[in-house]
C-alpha cells in the first residue's frame, strides 16, 4: 500500500510556499507498495528556492517539524544537492513521486 498524498495536497502546497520549497518528491517505502501505515516514516527529497527571506536552517527544520505534525510520523528530508552517493541517488530516482513543483 502506498501513501495517498491527494488528501494532503493543499496543506503540502501551503507548506512548500511558506518554506520556500521549489520542488518536493516522496521516495522510499511510502512511494512503493511496502509502505506500513503503522510504522513507516516518510522520506522527502527537497529542493529549496535560492532566494527566500528565511535562513536555510530554519526552513529545513521548520518544514520537517510541520510535516511530522501533519502526518503524525517521523519525516526525513534529503536535499537534492546533498546526495553524493550514486547508488543512493539511483534508488531515490527509481522510487520518487512528485509532491510539489514541476
Amino acid at each position: 500500500m502506498t501513501l495517498n498524498l491527494a488528501e494532503y495536497s493543499d496543506k503540502l502546497s501551503n507548506l512548500c510556499a511558506v518554506y520556500g520549497v521549489k520542488r518536493m518528491e516522496l521516495f522510499g517505502s511510502a512511494s512503493r507498495y511496502d509502505f506500513d501505515r503503522e510504522n513507516s516514516d516518510l522520506d522527502f527529497l527537497i529542493e529549496f528556492a535560492e532566494s527566500h527571506s528565511t535562513g536555510a536552517f530554519d526552513r529545513y527544520f521548520g518544514l520537517k517539524e510541520e510535516l511530522e505534525r501533519l502526518f503524525q510520523r517521523p519525516v526525513d528530508l534529503v536535499e537534492v544537492k546533498a546526495i553524493k552517493n550514486p547508488y543512493f541517488r539511483q534508488a531515490v530516482e527509481r522510487d520518487k513521486v512528485l509532491v510539489y513543483g514541476t
